[in-house]
């Protein structure tokens, strides 16, 4: 009988070992809906960082938005209008077929085929005139003058299979069929509104050594409410989130259960004004008659509302101390901030005076709109800053909506007074996206909702983009940047902290750039 039992137990575990280890899965909860997995449709950070698990980049940044090499191994200016770009070799797409410059060419011309897109990446490819395929590995793009931010712009293009993209559709992606990328993790589900599911992709060549994440699979869960979000973390339904309540911050902080990350994001908080339109919508007087003129067009007014918004208040209790009062477009580590340039002081006495002067003793009414889960406590930062302005005469009337639904209005202008978070590589760049004149042509001005336009800036970006020296550029930048900031086409709020929370057993390095990479968290 005891030898039938140890015969029972030895076959028991023999049947256990030949059976195949528990995936490891690592679960993330995501802060803002993916409305596509299309890399090339819709150019938000959302989708964007959901884009990087699967696809890749010519160029990538480091965790402190500096460039680093990605599909190209290096890249040069051969001359003061051609940039050479090295391919790395060896590299498969998750189809198994091989990346070479083919594929980088169709990406690159992709973009401009979409017709449909609500936020374009053509303004990442404008400056190229040509392309030429040197050999399978080396390609060579021609500018029509010097343009130092080739490199910058191809972080922007993600790389996909020409074989199997020709003809694809945005929503082929979103079903999978076109959705084969170079990057860390293949897609096997995209189920919108709930949640991507992803497989490692074993041969991705950026594992560090060649060892792969630990994470076989991998669930972004899509969960904009803060209260989901963090109930979803406390209950164990996901192992880490992204953009923190700072309201919890302290809660999980204290919970030994919980680690937080945090770094300084290149995310700036701004106000758009409508500066284009002589009636802009839900822009009147106090009864709600239209105004004669449209006051956004006055620096004085510009300035008023500045000066009305107390950001050390907003710092200290809408933020809770987990942001940083701007003077600049872009925060103190990138390219470009200017240090003399500080936040405008908080004055209601001079807004009201800047006002009067105007023509506006009696203030006006206009509706700031702001989503209510894209940005840390976005919703409580356009209430707060609605009740500053009301102290100064201008009544605002505050409207929210879920960003999915307030990008497509604020693309369509429907807005006069809108709440925006941008992040860039460089002071130049957030210019050229957000105060350059709009030029489609140029690529400027594609996220310039307020239309402010300074025919200086934009010589000086010119200028700027045409310096290959960095030393140079950067203080071609910051002239920029101190000429456009002065004539206030945007009401600058502040730099937000980027924060993640996940168990204790995880450790992730926290971004500059605030995205939420799968592939860089790891076992404690």
């Amino acid at each position: 009988m005891v030898v039938r039992w140890a015969r029972c137990l030895i076959c028991a575990v023999l049947a256990l070992a030949a059976l195949p280890a528990a995936a490891a899965e690592l679960r993330i909860g995501l802060a803002a809906d993916v409305t596509s997995l299309d890399p090339h449709f819709l150019n938000v950070a959302p989708n964007n960082d959901a884009a990087w698990h699967i696809f890749d980049a010519l160029v990538h940044v480091d965790a402190n938005a500096r460039l680093i090499p990605g599909l190209a191994v290096s890249w040069r200016a051969i001359d003061p209008t051609t940039w050479e770009f090295k391919l790395r070799r060896g590299v498969k797409f998750h189809d198994g077929s091989d990346f070479t410059a083919t594929d980088v060419v169709f990406s690159l011309q992709r973009p401009a085929t979409l017709a449909a897109s609500p936020g374009p990446f053509t303004g990442f490819v404008k400056a190229i005139v040509s392309t030429k395929i040197i050999d399978p590995w080396t390609l060579r793009f021609k500018t029509a003058a010097p343009y130092a931010m080739l490199p910058y712009d191809l972080d922007s293009i993600f790389i996909v299979s020409k074989k199997a993209a020709s003809g694809a559709s945005t929503e082929d992606f979103d079903s999978g069929k076109a959705a084969i990328g170079t990057g860390p993790y293949k897609l096997v589900r995209f189920a919108r509104g709930d949640r991507i599911e992803l497989a490692r992709n074993d041969a991705y060549w950026g594992w560090p050594k060649g060892k792969p994440a630990p994470w076989d699979k991998v669930t972004l869960r899509i969960l904009p409410a803060d209260t989901a979000r963090i109930a979803a973390l406390l209950a164990g339904d996901v192992d880490a989130i992204e953009n923190i309540p700072t309201a919890d911050l302290t809660r999980l902080k204290s919970n030994p259960n919980f680690r937080l990350e945090q770094k300084v994001s290149w995310r700036t908080l701004l106000l758009h004004m409508d500066q284009y339109r002589e009636h802009p919508p839900h822009l009147t007087d106090k009864s709600g008659k239209p105004l004669a003129h449209n006051p956004f067009k006055d620096a004085r007014v510009r300035l008023a509302i500045s000066k009305a918004i107390n950001r050390r208040a907003i710092v200290e209790r809408v933020m809770e101390g987990n942001a940083i009062a701007a003077g600049n477009l872009v925060s103190p580590p990138v390219f470009g901030h200017v240090a003399a340039l500080k936040a405008e002081s908080y004055d209601p006495e001079a807004a009201k005076k800047l006002l009067a002067a105007a023509g506006y003793p009696d203030g006006f009414a206009v509706t700031l709109d702001a989503p209510n889960d894209r940005y840390v406590n976005d919703e409580q930062l356009a209430q707060a800053i609605a009740q500053m302005l009301a102290r100064v005469g201008i009544q605002a009337k505050v409207e929210t909506m879920p960003a999915s639904v307030y990008f497509a209005k604020a693309r369509a202008g429907e807005f006069s007074f809108a709440l925006l978070g941008w992040g860039s590589f460089s002071g130049d760049l957030a210019l050229r996206a957000l105060v350059a004149t709009p030029d489609a042509a140029k690529g400027y001005g594609a996220w310039n909702w307020g239309h402010y336009s300074n025919p200086q800036v934009d010589a000086l970006l010119t200028r700027d983009f045409a310096t290959l020296d960095d030393g140079k550029r950067e203080a071609v930048a910051r002239e920029a940047a101190s000429l456009a900031l002065k004539d206030v086409p945007v009401i600058l709020l502040h730099h937000q902290l980027a924060s993640w929370a996940m168990k204790n057993s995880l450790a992730y390095d926290a971004r500059t750039d605030e995205y939420t990479f799968a592939r860089d968290f790891r076992p404690r």
